[in-house]
């Protein structure tokens, strides 16, 4: 799974709908436009199963079309093959980040480092909240927040 120079990163939130299809999305544009995609992994997942197989949410694709962005991603439920084929799990919020810890903690071969996506924001709002039950706006929020994040993270890890 690890990319020609072992960079892998993994996205993840409650559904795999919302915020880490934004998320990935987000920055697999950053790695194309930055040059540097064909050096990572990109993938997002859920810690629940709720969603699985599903397209993100109709907001959240038309909130990246907005931005002219576009994704084909299927929701999927984050394995334990994910804490030792990634090099970065990045969260969005302390729910997902107790539930990937407790499920990396049943991995003998762990290698992911697990942190809050908001921890790399520049303005320094380290949840993402879900915009689930949200509106437009929401979203955007979330895409405003990937979008500072995605940059600070490749910036520090490219």
């Amino acid at each position: 799974m690890a990319a020609n120079n072992g960079k892998a990163v993994l996205f993840v939130c409650l559904g795999n709908i919302c915020r880490s299809p934004i998320a990935e999305a987000v920055f697999r544009k950053l790695a194309t436009d930055n040059s540097v995609v064909d050096h990572w992994v990109i993938d997002s997942g859920a810690v629940s199963d709720w969603n699985v197989g599903c397209s993100p949410d109709a907001r959240a694709l038309a909130c990246l079309r907005n931005h002219g962005i576009e994704t084909d991603h299927r929701a999927r439920q984050v394995t334990k093959d994910d804490f030792a084929t990634f090099d970065h799990i990045l969260c969005m919020d302390e729910s997902n980040l107790r539930d990937l810890k407790k499920k990396a903690s049943q991995v003998k071969n762990c290698k992911a480092k697990i942190e809050l996506l908001g921890s790399y924001d520049p303005q320094k709002q380290l949840i993402i909240q879900d915009p689930y039950y949200g509106n437009e706006e929401d979203f955007e929020t979330v895409y405003e927040q990937c979008v500072r994040c995605c940059k600070a993270f490749l910036e520090n890890y490219s």
